[in-house]
């Protein structure tokens, strides 16, 4: 190995060693509790506690100007989604966080109940 070849491992390993180090070597939280779509935001009055990491302050920062997806956070963190799920979990369960399911999908209409609603409203206003 060469002095030129030690800065590149330096950097692989600082990229392996940084999000177990970020997530206290935890695992990943239940998929049932968050999934890539749940969106989260600041709970209106966060507990007032310990100094947050960099990485928690982070997320609070972008989520206090409205909701974002788990995904949303892990793009724009550029943190693997796993870290990012682990994160906002500890800050919803701290208390910082809300967290609440998508919208769900509009639900297709029967096509019949429209044509009556159209025929209806060609009826009354021409």
């Amino acid at each position: 190995m060469t002095p030129s070849d030690e800065p590149e491992l330096e950097h692989e390993a600082a990229e392996l060693v940084r999000p177990y180090v970020i997530t206290n070597g935890r695992e990943l939280p239940d998929d049932s509790d968050l999934s890539l779509i749940t969106l989260v935001t600041v709970h209106q009055n966060p507990p007032r506690t310990k100094p947050l990491d960099p990485e928690k302050l982070r997320v609070m920062e972008l989520c206090s100007g409205g909701f974002l997806s788990v995904a949303e956070i892990a793009g724009h963190t550029r943190l693997p989604v796993g870290v990012a799920k682990i994160l906002v979990s500890d800050l919803t369960e701290e208390g910082h966080l809300c967290t609440r399911a998508p919208i769900p999908s509009a639900q297709l209409v029967d096509r019949q109940i429209l044509e009556e609603v159209l025929n209806g409203l060609q009826a009354r206003f021409g």
